[in-house]
């Protein structure tokens, strides 16, 4: 199991949005929750919420880092993780407000 998630690691991490109704994440390393309304899902780029309408997960692949959805996408957002921001910088509003 710890070889899958590392392999998941080193994986490259895509986002493939289909007109806002499909999409495909790569680099998955966890599903933190879902419903209709929300998915939260653990990147190897941190924290990726997805929000809309009726979403559905139609393919979950733990050892390949894969997961698929379909519904109305309304929102895609992160959450950066001190794993995913390992000189500690904390993106874009840390270097703002250094």
């Amino acid at each position: 199991m710890d070889m899958d998630r590392e392999k998941i690691r080193r994986t490259e991490h895509t986002v493939s949005l289909r007109a806002r109704e499909g999409l495909e994440v790569r680099g998955v390393t966890d599903v933190i929750s879902f419903d209709e309304q929300a998915v939260v899902l653990q990147t190897v780029c941190g924290t990726m919420t997805v929000e809309g309408a009726s979403l559905h997960i139609h393919v979950l692949s733990m050892e390949e880092g894969i997961v698929t959805m379909d519904g109305r996408i309304d929102t895609v957002s992160y959450e950066d993780t001190e794993e995913s921001d390992p000189n500690g910088k904390g993106g874009f509003f840390g270097k703002l407000f250094r």
